[in-house]
């Protein structure tokens, strides 16, 4: 098993969706989903690679990941 991001990971139910979702807040655009809690968030480990593949290949800048919570106004 890789070892995981450690980009923050918010899991929610959606019952829009009927499915666990999971969105990584400091990676616009980065989002999962899964049947369980624990699928979905196997599913963004891949979404984050995916994002930081497509943003190294970009010449994008790459967040480090700030290893706290996110505060929200």
């Amino acid at each position: 098993m890789a070892v995981p991001h450690k980009y923050e990971l918010i899991v929610f139910w959606s019952a829009e969706d009927a499915s666990f979702v999971v969105d990584v807040p400091e990676l616009p655009g980065c989002m999962a989903h899964g049947a369980t809690p624990p699928d979905a968030v196997a599913a963004a480990q891949e979404a984050i690679q995916l994002w930081l593949d497509t943003a190294a290949a970009a010449g994008r800048p790459i967040p480090e990941p700030k290893g706290r919570r996110l505060l929200y106004a």
